[in-house]
């Protein structure tokens, strides 16, 4: 019977059939062949998978980034950050990435960064001459900075899945974002010295200055959401509401960008995603719960740990897993499937839980950039006017300095957890 419920999963996911709806499907089969479970317990399943506080964040986190999109915050941001390292050899290369992780501590997502941020400094570092493949490769690796440093859409999902504080999980962002930074900024270093890139501007104090006057109040984003949840203000789900708050009102009262029907467009294309992800969400709860009756997750754990007991052998395996899976399965989806198998192992070999939360994010954010299934490789595609197979060839180059952030994160765990420590 649990081969039913696997078998049937996998099927469906072969034949391109969405991975919610694979999931509801699979597990619906294996209620109706194996008559153990009563019919109502799929609908309560998927229903108690979402009734929870935490996933209130959702929709805000969703309607935050898109408020930033559209309210002219992308194009201060960027100003700021090229008057703040412009000046540096391959200037643009660098700030593509400093913009990434000013704009990461706002929208939480890799696609709002990609598709906002990423339009503007594409378009720019083509009118200054670098080649796109470049161009692409830095905007692609920044993007997966959204994620990482807080706030982060995919930290709610895997603290409310794993039951970790989210507040934990947002302050272990920071340090290893920041080192994500470090590691492409010396990769765009490498590239203008080999390539013989120049200076896009010079340094100015005047221009810094009043580049930052204007972005200010949007620079102020992570400063209040990150320093009311430390605190203790407001926990992370109030902390997505101010924020989207905020974010309106620099964007009806202050900026003056959005109008009436940007809002309603915003509002719509925020329900559009939310309902995607709270899907994926349920089916997963009663997928997850299923795979839990059956000890498939028991199973699973006691294979591993036959394997090894060893801790640093088990986060390589869980790696080089969590990145195969990144390639097919989108963060949310990929987050409500494994938690369910490895929480329990990394309990089992003392591994923290926050420490594995950013671990597991930042794989399945490297899965974005490559076929067959990686957004953000698909939204660059359309952005920059190129193939899907030229994107990727972009991109390769750029997975040494994240496979390299990866490595040291796992394996230094201090970098993620200093933080957490001190506040809570």
């Amino acid at each position: 019977m649990t081969a039913v419920l696997l078998v049937g999963f996998i099927a469906l996911m072969l034949a391109g059939v969405p991975v919610a709806l694979a999931m509801i499907v699979a597990s619906l089969a294996y209620v109706m062949i194996s008559g153990t479970v009563p019919d109502f317990v799929v609908i309560h399943r998927m229903y108690g998978g979402i009734d929870s506080f935490p996933l209130l964040a959702v929709p805000f986190f969703i309607l935050a980034g898109n408020l930033m999109n559209s309210a002219g915050i992308t194009n201060r941001i960027y100003n700021f950050a090229l008057a703040l390292v412009g000046w540096l050899k391959g200037g643009l290369g660098h700030v593509n990435i400093v913009g990434s992780m000013i704009f990461a501590g706002m929208s939480g997502t890799a696609i709002a960064d990609a598709a906002g941020l990423g339009t503007i400094e594409i378009k720019a570092m083509k009118d200054h001459g670098y080649p796109i493949d470049f161009s692409v490769g830095v905007t692609a690796a920044s993007a997966t900075l959204g994620p990482i440093i807080p706030p982060s859409l995919p930290f709610v999902i895997y603290g409310m899945m794993a039951g970790v504080s989210i507040g934990q999980l947002f302050l272990a962002g920071v340090i290893p974002g920041i080192v994500m930074g470090l590691f492409m900024m010396a990769t765009v270093t490498w590239y203008a010295h080999r390539r013989n890139y120049g200076r896009d501007t010079t340094f100015s104090w005047s221009s810094l200055v009043s580049t930052f006057a204007d972005a200010f109040l949007a620079l102020m984003t992570p400063v209040i959401l990150l320093g009311g949840m430390t605190v203790g203000v407001f926990t992370p789900t109030e902390g997505a509401i101010i924020a989207s708050a905020y974010a309106l009102a620099l964007g009806i009262v202050w900026y003056r960008t959005i109008d009436l029907k940007m809002l309603v467009k915003i509002s719509m294309d925020t329900i559009e995603t939310t309902a995607t992800v709270l899907l994926i969400v349920a089916a997963a709860s009663i997928f997850g719960w299923l795979l839990t009756v059956t000890r498939v997750t028991d199973a699973v754990a006691a294979w591993v740990l036959a394997f090894t007991h060893t801790p640093w052998v088990f986060l390589l395996l869980a790696n080089l897993l969590m990145l195969f899976i990144g390639c097919f399965l989108e963060p949310v989806a990929a987050i409500t499937l494994l938690v369910p198998i490895l929480a329990p192992i990394c309990k089992t070999l003392g591994i923290d839980l926050v420490h594995f939360g950013l671990v597991m994010v930042l794989n399945l954010m490297i899965g974005l950039l490559h076929p067959p299934l990686g957004t953000v490789l698909f939204v660059l595609s359309r952005t920059a006017r190129l193939s899907v197979e030229r994107t990727t060839m972009a991109i390769l180059p750029w997975l040494v300095p994240l496979l390299a952030a990866l490595i040291v994160c796992t394996y230094v765990p201090e970098i993620v957890l200093w933080l957490p420590r001190q506040f809570f």
